[in-house]
């Protein structure tokens, strides 16, 4: 009788202490929960020049300020429809700019009241107003794998 009390004990432990476990990995946040932005840009006037990319996770320098992006890509633009990949990203909310180098400066060209002369584009494809786009209209939230975002160029 005694041996049969200590093997009742034991596994009643044993279960419990599974149970826990099992409980606690369930309630367990994976921090490294990441996935893959694809923009897909339309509407590109030509194909000459450069497309520069950038991916904001803050209002920080959104849409014009690239080297404050989050993520930034520069590419030869390959159609009047092209697409960038930005992969391994935390989940969270981002925001996306685009602007057409056609003449492969490294800049926006813009006009004397600082009209764009250079295709732009932001995530949302918010209607741009006095001032730009502004980030609130353009975020969106990666917390899935991958999502798809089709971005079209505006020449104004």
């Amino acid at each position: 009788m005694k041996t049969f009390f200590t093997i009742f004990i034991a596994l009643f432990f044993v279960s419990a202490s599974t149970l826990f476990a099992e409980e606690n990995a369930k309630t367990a946040v994976n921090p490294t929960l990441s996935g893959s932005i694809n923009v897909h840009i339309t509407g590109l006037k030509n194909v000459t020049g450069m497309l520069g990319v950038s991916l904001y996770n803050s209002k920080n320098g959104f849409p014009g300020k690239h080297e404050k992006a989050f993520a930034s890509a520069l590419k030869k633009v390959t159609g009047t429809t092209d697409s960038v990949l930005f992969e391994h990203l935390p989940y969270g909310t981002y925001a996306v700019s685009i602007m057409h180098d056609e003449n492969s400066n490294g800049k926006l060209d813009t006009n004397f009241i600082g009209i764009p002369k250079e295709g732009v584009g932001v995530s949302n494809n918010p209607k741009i107003g006095m001032g730009g786009p502004k980030f609130n209209d353009s975020i969106f939230t990666l917390n899935t794998k991958e999502i798809e975002l089709t971005i079209g160029m505006k020449y104004l």
